[in-house]
C-alpha cells in the first residue's frame, strides 16, 4: 500500500461505511474527475452507485485509490504499469492463500494417515 512517509500527508480515513466522491477526493488528494477516470482504468475500483448514479465509496475503495495515487504520482508508474502492478500484487496474495491452504491440507492428511496406522 502506501509508504508510511506518504500516509502523513493524507488525512485519516474516518470510521464510516460509505464516502461520497467529494469526501474521497479530500481524503486522497485527487480531484473527482480523476476518480471517475480511474474507475474506467482500474477494474478493482468500483464504488456502489445509487439513485441518480451517485457514487458511494467504501473503505477498501479509499485504500485502493490511495495506493493508485501513490503508484502514479509518487512512484512514477504509468496507468498501464500501475494496473499491471495491482494485478501482480493480487496474484501474489492469491498465491500466498493457495500455499497456506495446501500447507493446511497436508497437515490434515498427515493427521488422517496417523489415525489409519
Amino acid at each position: 500500500m502506501l509508504e508510511p512517509s506518504n500516509n502523513n500527508e493524507l488525512p485519516v480515513i474516518p470510521e464510516k461505511r460509505y464516502f461520497t466522491i467529494g469526501e474521497v477526493s479530500e481524503l486522497c488528494g485527487v480531484k473527482p474527475h480523476v476518480l471517475r477516470y480511474w474507475e474506467q482504468e482500474f477494474t478493482e475500483l468500483s464504488p456502489v452507485k445509487r439513485r441518480g448514479n451517485r457514487r458511494y465509496y467504501q473503505r477498501h475503495d479509499v485504500l485502493m485509490i490511495r495506493q493508485i495515487r501513490s503508484l502514479l504520482y509518487e512512484q512514477g508508474y504509468t496507468i498501464g504499469g500501475a494496473r499491471a502492478y495491482l494485478v501482480r500484487d493480487d496474484a501474489k496474495d492469491d498465491l500466498n492463500r493457495v500455499k497456506e491452504l495446501i500447507h493446511q491440507m497436508v497437515g490434515e492428511l498427515e493427521d488422517i494417515l496417523e489415525l489409519l496406522k
